[in-house]
């Protein structure tokens, strides 16, 4: 069955770099929506970054524009990375990889609502 892993989390100070990795399995994950997601306590999760494998299509919301980069890696699994550079406070938060089925068209790409697999989750800290 389907299974996401994400690794690559941690501390980092202000403008700081970090590099998240999802590592997917069960799937050729050849055309997926998949990307990257937050929550922070007491808040609704919220879509990072996004992209279909098949055409590598992408979303970004607002707030990461210009510092995230999602992309797709095919070695002998399939992983999707998110690098975060210029880190801010507000970055801070568990940060969660997830696919929809494949083939599936979304409404959304940045909608959580439409993701049906998730990983455990990485924490993210941004603090000096």
């Amino acid at each position: 069955h389907l299974q996401l892993m994400e690794s690559g989390g941690g501390s980092v100070q202000p403008g700081g770099s970090l590099r998240l990795s999802c590592t997917a399995a069960g799937d050729t994950f050849t055309s997926h929506w998949m990307g990257w997601f937050r929550q922070v306590p007491g808040k609704k999760r919220a879509g990072v970054a996004v992209m279909f494998t098949g055409a590598d299509t992408k979303y970004y919301s607002g707030s990461v524009k210009g510092r995230f980069t999602v992309s797709q890696h095919k070695d002998q699994n399939f992983s999707l990375a998110l690098q975060m550079n210029s880190l801010k406070p507000e970055d801070s938060a568990m940060y969660y990889c997830a696919t929809a089925s494949y083939g599936t068209a979304l409404f959304e790409p940045l909608d959580p609502d439409e993701y049906a697999f998730w990983g455990q989750g990485t924490q993210v800290t941004v603090s000096s």
